[in-house]
C-alpha cells in the first residue's frame, strides 16, 4: 500500500509561529524573523517525526483576486490586510522550503484550500491517502476513508468517523454544515440564529442542503425544538444560503503545475545556508539543512 502524502495548509503554521514568538527576533537588519524561525521548526519536526515520502506546502498567494470575491466582494474582506514585516516572512518562508527541495504552490485565482483539494484528488486517483496537516474545519470537507485530517498543534488525527463526532456530519456535509451555519471568520453569510449544532441535525434528516433546499415544508415537521420558525427563516434566507454554498465548497479540480513532483528533492544547500547567513539564523536549530 502507498504511504501517505501531506499536503500543508501553510499559512495555518506561519500565523501560529508569528503569534508565538516575539517580534524582537530580528535578522542583522533588525527585521522581524520570528514566523520564520517557528515555521521552519514546525516544518524540520515534521520532516523528522513524519518522513513524508511524498508532502506538498500550499500557499495563498493573494486575498483580494481571487474568484470567491468575484461571487461575493465581502468574502474576507473585514480581514485587516498583513503587516509588511509578516509579509516579508511568508516570501522567506516559502524561498527556505524551495531551498529544502520541498514543494510549494499557490495561485492567483484559487485558494491554497483549492489547491489542497486538486491535489487530495490527484493523489486519491493514484491510489495514495493524504494527510491535511492543517487547524481549519473548513478542509474537513476533503477527509475520505484512509485519510485523516491533522492538526500537529493540538496532535489530533481525524478519520471521517473522527470528523462526524467532532462536527456531527459526515466530511461531505461539511461545506452544507458551513453554508447553513455561516462562517464568521471567512465572513460567509447563513441562516439567522443557526449554528453548526443545530445545522448538523438538519443535515442528520435531510441528507443535503439541496435536498433540504427542495422541500422547505417538511422542516416545520421535524422534531426539532422550533422547527416552524426554523422553516420560515431557512424560507427567508435560503438564497443567501445557496450563494454560501458556491462559497464553503473547496475545489478540486483546478489546474496544476505540470510535472508537479511531491517527493522531497536534494534543495539548493549553498541557498539554503545563504539565506540563513542573510537571517542570522546560523546558530538556530533551522540552520541545518533538514533529514529528508
Amino acid at each position: 500500500m502507498n504511504t501517505p502524502t501531506y499536503l500543508v495548509d501553510t499559512s495555518i503554521f506561519i500565523f501560529r509561529a508569528w503569534f508565538a514568538l516575539p517580534d524582537t527576533l530580528t535578522c542583522p537588519r533588525g527585521q522581524p524573523v520570528n514566523a520564520v524561525v517557528g515555521f521552519m521548526n514546525f516544518v524540520r519536526t515534521l520532516m523528522r517525526e513524519e518522513r513524508p515520502e511524498r508532502i506538498a506546502f500550499a500557499f495563498d498567494e493573494s486575498l483580494g483576486r481571487h474568484y470567491r470575491q468575484s461571487i461575493y466582494p465581502p468574502y474576507k474582506a473585514h480581514r485587516p490586510p498583513a503587516p509588511e514585516a509578516l509579509k516579508r516572512q511568508f516570501l522567506l518562508c516559502r524561498e527556505l522550503l524551495d531551498a529544502c527541495g520541498l514543494t510549494t504552490l499557490s495561485s492567483r485565482e484559487f485558494e491554497a484550500d483549492d489547491l489542497i483539494g486538486t491535489l487530495a484528488d490527484r493523489e486519491r486517483r493514484a491510489g495514495r491517502a493524504v494527510i491535511l496537516a492543517t487547524g481549519d474545519k473548513d478542509l474537513a470537507q476533503l477527509v475520505h476513508d484512509g485519510d485523516l485530517w491533522w492538526d500537529p498543534r493540538r496532535n489530533r488525527r481525524l478519520d471521517p468517523d473522527g470528523i462526524r463526532k467532532l462536527l456531527g456530519v459526515r466530511p461531505d456535509q461539511v461545506a452544507d454544515q458551513l453554508a447553513l451555519a455561516g462562517d464568521k471568520v471567512d465572513n460567509i453569510p447563513g441562516i439567522p440564529g443557526v449554528g453548526m449544532s443545530t445545522a448538523a441535525r438538519l443535515l442528520r434528516r435531510t441528507d443535503t442542503l439541496e435536498a433540504l433546499l427542495t422541500d422547505i415544508p417538511a422542516v416545520g415537521h421535524m422534531p426539532i425544538r422550533g422547527a416552524r420558525r426554523l422553516m420560515a427563516l431557512i424560507e427567508t434566507h435560503q438564497d443567501t444560503v445557496r450563494l454560501a454554498r458556491r462559497l464553503t465548497g473547496i475545489h478540486c479540480g483546478i489546474p496544476l503545475p505540470d510535472g508537479l513532483d511531491l517527493r522531497p528533492g536534494p534543495g539548493d544547500e549553498d541557498r539554503w545556508h545563504s539565506l540563513h547567513g542573510e537571517l542570522g539564523l546560523a546558530g538556530t536549530p533551522t540552520a541545518r539543512p533538514l533529514s529528508l
